[in-house]
């Protein structure tokens, strides 16, 4: 059975920092292109960041110079590093896995970012 699961996230004020983490079970991430999605209230989910299996990074405008995406093949975990967040950046934030046919998510960790 597949898992993923995220971590990390919290209140944080305007200009802070977190790192989520999504650990996953049931697949092997370095062979997938394991992304990072968000959805803010009434609003659809959107992509943040993806990395691929050769380490290929993609991000949205939004978040390009702020959001860092990487992996941990050793550990089978992809991280988000986020750093001077803002307000607008306050979403639920979901792991997400591909690989062909296969696409997998995670549950999603809340991301508040107060002003």
């Amino acid at each position: 059975q597949v898992q993923l699961v995220e971590s990390g996230g919290g209140l944080v004020q305007a200009g802070g920092s977190l790192r989520l983490s999504c650990a996953a079970s049931g697949i092997t991430t370095s062979i997938f292109t394991m992304g990072w999605y968000r959805q803010a209230p009434g609003k659809q989910r959107e992509l943040v960041a993806t990395i691929s299996s050769a380490g290929s990074t993609n991000y949205a405008d939004s978040v390009k110079g702020r959001f860092t995406i990487s992996r941990d093949n050793t550990k089978n975990t992809v991280y988000l590093q986020l750093n001077t967040l803002k307000p607008e950046d306050t979403a639920v934030y979901y792991c997400n896995g591909k690989l062909r046919w296969q696409n997998y998510w995670g549950q999603g960790t809340q991301v508040t970012v107060s002003s």
